[in-house]
């Protein structure tokens, strides 16, 4: 089992940093982490991000039924509990509403333009799921045909949520939604957009094919 007690640290730390810049507000969004093949670490629902403390944390099973902690489990322990049964790679997710992203999200519009060569290298497509309500196996459809293939997933009317190896990856990669969305939002603003052709893609593709000790998210 990976170390319980820094991984509660690290899930404070990350919650704290999602309040900080906006990414949540209240007691919105929600963090895990795959302990094992059995337990997963939770954020609690009815907390603040920025004020949880470790020992606010849960354990649950596979299932998302608690194993301890004093808190409850969150609602939406489902759209997390199916990203890990279908991506073994996965250890971590973050759920968000930043902004800006979010924004795109209750507009209808996807973020899937290759704008600039960082967002295409650590995301690729961005695609949007429709809208289903918050907390119910209708949300856990609606984004289930896109977790294979991508990274990073926009919720109509929702929000975002990204997932990676580990929690600071998975946070690196809701920074970089945030931000892209943001530059994509400026080009709007600006009045055009020139995304890159596709030969350039096709280069970068050829760049960020897995490298022995190559990181796509720095």
């Amino acid at each position: 089992m990976a170390n319980l007690q820094s991984q509660r640290r690290a899930m404070v730390h990350f919650g704290k940093l999602l309040h900080e810049r906006g990414y949540v507000a209240a007691t919105d969004g929600n963090l895990s982490v795959r302990l094992d093949e059995q337990s997963i670490l939770v954020t609690p629902t009815g907390v603040s991000k920025g004020m949880m403390r470790p020992q606010d944390l849960l354990v649950v099973d596979c299932t998302g039924r608690k194993l301890s902690g004093a808190r409850n489990v969150s609602s939406e322990i489902a759209l997390h509990l199916l990203i890990y049964s279908l991506r073994n790679d996965v250890n971590a997710i973050v759920h968000a509403h930043p902004v800006v992203a979010t924004g795109y999200a209750a507009a209808g519009i996807t973020l899937d333009t290759a704008l600039v060569s960082e967002a295409f290298i650590g995301l690729r497509a961005l695609p949007l799921a429709r809208y289903a309500t918050p907390g119910t196996p209708e949300l856990s459809e609606a984004v289930r045909s896109f977790v294979c293939d991508h990274e990073a997933i926009l919720m109509a009317n929702h929000g975002v949520i990204t997932y990676a190896e580990d929690l600071q990856h998975a946070y690196m990669r809701l920074e970089l939604v945030e931000h892209f969305a943001m530059i994509s939002l400026v080009t709007r603003l600006l009045g055009q957009q020139h995304p890159l052709a596709p030969q350039d893609l096709e280069k970068l593709a050829t760049l960020c094919r897995p490298k022995p000790g190559f990181s796509p998210y720095y």
